[in-house]
């Protein structure tokens, strides 16, 4: 089972209503709770760890990852607020105004973290979970507690900068966890946030001399990469018209997951030493599924029976 481990919250999504009027609608959503919904709806045992309200919108958070058959049982339950994140789109490109403050996922610490079954075999971190207190230094600790383990970690940090607050903390934290992590993926924007300008193989070789196996960095509509030790691939995007790019990347890490979980991968002695076939499957599976969400509104990713 694979355990994602960061927000769940509410996407407000622009809309126009019956009479004409802009309006905003609820849309379960979140960076990590939609990868823990697609990897899901890909047919994979998959579990969710974050604070959740007992309120309105909590429920609504719940009852989207039960439908997705996502395990909840690790969930950190409060009365605090659910996080809402108003979404302006753009060309199709989506960008954030969060309200966050005091929130049930926000509001979690390192007392509240439960103890791992042992059918977990992989954690995934990311999203702006890692950017507030006391979350982010909570989902550190659950990572650092964990790297002893022989279970798997990843990280897509997906970038926020507009909701960082302390940039060189974050930029620390970040550091520290692409360095326990064996898969690291970011966007070519996020990769340049975080590691400065040049190519992206160069980049992404620096981030491999840190510490993880594999360095998946996607490219948008021209496709994406990955990195390891001994290989570089690239497979290009496959060609949709975009309704908007809400969740694209989060489906790209289920993807990944997903794939690596089927070719029973995904421990970190196979990871270590990744094929080069094995790694255009990943790509493969990764980039499939992403431009199956962005073909459609919101965060709504695909079920393996869409996937041919």
């Amino acid at each position: 089972m694979i355990l994602s481990c960061g927000e769940a919250l509410i996407d407000m999504l622009p809309r126009t209503s019956a009479e004409g009027e802009p309006c905003f609608a609820p849309y379960p959503g979140g960076a990590v709770m939609n990868t823990a919904v697609a990897l899901g709806r890909l047919g994979v045992p998959s579990a969710f760890l974050s604070g959740l309200s007992t309120d309105l919108f909590g429920q609504m958070l719940t009852d989207a990852l039960t439908a997705s058959h996502v395990d909840t049982t690790l969930a950190i339950r409060s009365a605090r607020p659910t996080t809402l994140a108003f979404v302006r789109l753009e060309g199709g490109q989506a960008s954030y105004a969060f309200h966050d403050e005091n929130s049930a996922g926000r509001m979690i610490v390192p007392a509240d973290l439960p103890d791992l079954p042992d059918h977990i075999q992989a954690l995934f971190f990311g999203g702006i979970s890692l950017m507030v207190e006391p979350s982010a230094t909570t989902y550190e600790a659950l990572m650092t507690r964990e790297a002893g383990s022989r279970r798997v970690l990843m990280i897509d940090p997906n970038i926020r900068p507009a909701f960082i607050a302390d940039e060189p903390g974050y930029r620390a934290r970040i550091a520290r966890m692409i360095g326990m992590a064996h898969i690291v993926k970011l966007s070519d924007e996020d990769l340049r946030w975080l590691s400065g300008v040049g190519p992206i193989e160069d980049l992404a070789r620096t981030l491999l001399a840190r510490g993880p196996a594999a360095v998946f960095v996607t490219e948008g509509a021209r496709g994406a990469h990955a990195f390891t030790r001994k290989h570089h691939v690239f497979v290009p995007a496959s060609k949709v018209t975009v309704a908007d790019t809400v969740g694209a990347g989060d489906t790209f890490n289920a993807g990944i997951l997903a794939a690596l979980f089927r070719a029973n991968l995904l421990n970190p002695d196979a990871l270590d030493d990744l094929p080069e076939p094995a790694l255009i499957r990943t790509l493969d599976l990764g980039t499939r599924a992403a431009a199956i969400t962005v073909s459609r509104p919101g965060a709504n990713p695909p079920w393996a029976t869409e996937i041919v």
